[in-house]
């Protein structure tokens, strides 16, 4: 509730009032932050410039001395402004021409044929590819309610209900981002690493169930170096564990997950557990009352922590065996040294305590936090599902529920396509766009195969949807 209601004051919050010629150069304490040479207008190159000349009036081209003609001699560059133009509805009314063959008609044949016509996103709407991509955009994005959403279009002159606008989500998602989202999962099967997480929602109208009963969204995803990024989002009644075995059925591969025992389901696989949440667990055991700096268990364990993910980034950017095999001679010693400091202490902590709670995870665990040393392309966390996920639990936040189980499947596939195209460096909302506008139409119930055409790191899509800053 605190994040909701500091939404309210955020521009008081973050302003500066020492911070007004912007970029300036400021300190913190003993930070200095650097200023570079021409930062703004880097910052500007990719926008289009107007150039604007301030002259004086007709009545005022006259020298005040001598009454002569005052003439151009040269300009003088004041400043540069940012002008925001606020967004534009218009109505776009399709007619098609008919054309006839003027010989034919004096026979007792005539010919008569009709131009082609766009495919509508959505058949008997007045909805279009860029309308629908927006409302998603602002919803999944954004995370801004439909309800808002309705205030946005009435004050751009049209009365836009939000029922209508679910409409459009739940139809397009159905038609048109769906059969990709099928794609990818069966593409996703075939990587030999996925990261795996869940997070509850509430869904209303769930046959049998009561509406405060929670449902969940799981995300599944590629690992960083993919050169295939997947992120699929799929929704589902209960947290069970038929629902990983069932989605990652013919997966054969490193899961990284945390150690949530559903995933056990999952056979022949091999499961990375996450030392970001074994982290979590030690900093939730930290004393409220000692000073950081002072030695405690969960500090000790925070550092072992800490020393290996330094080690981590040190060997981000070598190819996987080399990894493999700078992990065993520079990771294996900080892991040996630690699980030699658990087993001497886990017994001086109070049952039931976090303490003993951070050193049970570790003990129960350990094969799985230890499973990451075997391949190089492995990950010492599962910050990339919980990072794929984030944004999903922000927008909850605001939205809160989702009104039917249709509703709960169209946003699993909004995400997954959304939260794709970011992890192909695509603009999600050009991206969608390019979808709406071009799949209607495309024959791909009799040939799955024209669907390869519209994935992300497609180059026709890639030239399309690229991100402008990239």
């Amino acid at each position: 509730m605190l994040g909701q209601f500091s939404f309210f004051d955020e521009a008081e919050n973050e302003a500066d009032p020492d911070d007004v010629p912007e970029p300036t150069l400021e300190e913190v304490e003993k930070y200095r932050r650097k200023k570079f040479k021409g930062q703004r207008e880097e910052l500007l190159k990719k926008l289009p410039h107007d150039k604007v000349i301030c002259k004086l009036d007709d009545e005022d081209l006259s020298c005040p001395q001598c009454d002569g003609p005052l003439v151009p001699v040269g300009q003088e560059f004041i400043r540069t402004e940012i002008e925001y133009i606020p967004a534009k509805v218009r109505v776009i009314d399709y007619y098609r021409e008919s054309y006839e063959c003027r010989s034919c008609k004096k026979t007792d044949k005539p010919y008569f044929e009709k131009s082609p016509t766009p495919y509508p996103v959505i058949m008997h709407s007045m909805a279009s590819p860029s309308s629908v991509a927006h409302v998603m955009y602002q919803k999944y994005v954004n995370a801004l309610p439909l309800k808002r959403q309705e205030k946005d279009w009435e004050n751009l002159g049209i009365k836009l209900s939000r029922a209508t606008m679910a409409n459009w989500v739940i139809v397009a998602s159905r038609d048109w981002l769906m059969p990709i989202v099928d794609l990818l999962h069966k593409k996703l099967l075939k990587e030999k690493y996925i990261h795996a997480d869940e997070t509850r929602v509430q869904v209303m109208n769930e046959e049998g169930r009561k509406n405060t009963t929670d449902s969940f969204m799981w995300v599944h995803g590629t690992y960083d170096g993919s050169k295939t990024p997947i992120r699929i989002f799929e929704y589902q009644p209960t947290r069970s564990g038929n629902n990983p075995q069932n989605f990652l059925k013919g997966f054969e591969g490193y899961l990284h997950t945390d150690a949530y025992a559903g995933y056990n389901k999952v056979s022949e696989i091999t499961r990375c557990f996450c030392w970001s949440h074994l982290r979590r667990y030690f900093v939730d055991a930290l004393p409220k009352d000692i000073k950081s700096s002072e030695a405690t268990l969960p500090s000790i364990a925070i550092a072992y922590c800490n020393k290996l993910f330094e080690i981590e980034k040190e060997l981000a950017s070598l190819e996987p065996e080399k990894r493999r095999m700078k992990r065993l001679e520079q990771e294996k010693p900080v892991l040996d040294a630690f699980w030699s400091w658990v087993d001497k202490n886990a017994h001086l902590c109070l049952p039931k305590s976090k303490l003993y709670t951070a050193f049970n995870y570790a003990i129960n665990q350990k094969e799985g936090l230890m499973n990451f040393l075997k391949d190089g392309n492995c990950s010492i966390s599962n910050n990339l599902a919980e990072n794929s996920i984030r944004p999903f639990t922000v927008g909850r936040r605001n939205w809160l529920f989702s009104a039917s189980p249709k509703g709960a499947d169209a946003s699993a596939a909004v995400y997954s396509i959304i939260e794709t195209a970011k992890a192909n460096g695509l603009n999600p909302y050009e991206y969608l766009k390019f979808i709406f506008k071009n799949l209607p139409g495309v024959q791909f119930g009799q040939h799955p195969e024209f669907l390869e055409d519209f994935l992300p790191w497609d180059p026709e899509v890639q030239s399309f949807c690229k991100k402008s800053d990239n």
